[in-house]
């Protein structure tokens, strides 16, 4: 179901969720797995992304196993700590207050509680929700779309005043990222992993689902951050990540 979404209000804070630690064998890298919380002044509160499935936290190892993600790299730190519900107790919120999930994508270090929240809505791109399970990872584990109302998303939209979603696919089929305007900051831009970091765009996006669409929307994204003077905050920046403020913390 495409159910039209609409926020009343406008983006009042911002905050960064903590979902962990992941080293990439390639180069290696060690990155952030990172959520948002935005809040509106109407009340609404929007959650994007939720980082690993729970069996992460549980044991790590055994996880990887089982979804052959180490073939790609290693979980240094997903604990309990890092799950949704203990960042989104930072910021003295519960699961029920959440009014609105965004999936940014559908891979396994975004998407691992978007079954945890019942009842609350999802945005996520028309092109991820076609596909007949979550992208996930190698295929093994299955997991199923939950049943809730969806909104989706196949061209840059206005999600409210001050809160816009950009498709953006390269990296995944229906990438998403945002422009969120906030009352001191100004223009927030959250790439999400349609640039991961900065040096991507010199890599010119090597790896991607589709490298043409994820340079072009990389060098569209950019632009917009430069006509907005917006601050980017990047999906996994080895170097942004350690300094970033982060839950209880917030953007205002």
């Amino acid at each position: 179901m495409n159910t039209p979404i609409h926020l009343k209000g406008k983006p009042r804070r911002l905050a960064v969720l903590d979902y962990g630690l992941f080293e990439v064998h390639a180069g290696p890298r060690t990155i952030g797995i990172c959520g948002f919380v935005i809040e509106t002044d109407a009340g609404e509160v929007v959650l994007i992304d939720t980082g690993f499935p729970a069996k992460y936290a549980a044991d790590a190892t055994a996880a990887t196993a089982e979804d052959d993600l180490g073939s790609f790299g290693r979980v240094l730190s997903v604990t309990p700590d890092n799950r949704p519900a203990a960042q989104l107790a930072k910021l003295g919120l519960c699961k029920t207050d959440i009014t609105l999930m965004i999936q940014s994508h559908t891979h396994i270090d975004h998407l691992g509680d978007m079954a945890g929240f019942p009842d609350i809505p999802i945005l996520i791109s028309a092109a991820e929700r076609a596909l007949p399970r979550p992208l996930y990872w190698s295929g093994k584990q299955v997991m199923d779309w939950p049943d809730r109302v969806y909104q989706l998303v196949s061209q840059d939209i206005e999600l409210g005043t001050s809160f816009e979603v950009l498709h953006c696919p390269g990296h995944a089929p229906g990438q998403l990222a945002f422009l969120v305007r906030l009352p001191q900051t100004g223009w927030v831009m959250l790439t999400s992993d349609a640039i991961s970091r900065a040096s991507e765009i010199n890599e010119k996006f090597a790896g991607s689902w589709d490298v043409d669409q994820a340079i072009f929307h990389g060098d569209r994204l950019m632009q917009l951050a430069r006509d907005r003077d917006a601050f980017v905050i990047y999906g996994h920046s080895p170097e942004q990540w350690p300094y970033l403020k982060k839950a209880p913390h917030w953007f205002t």
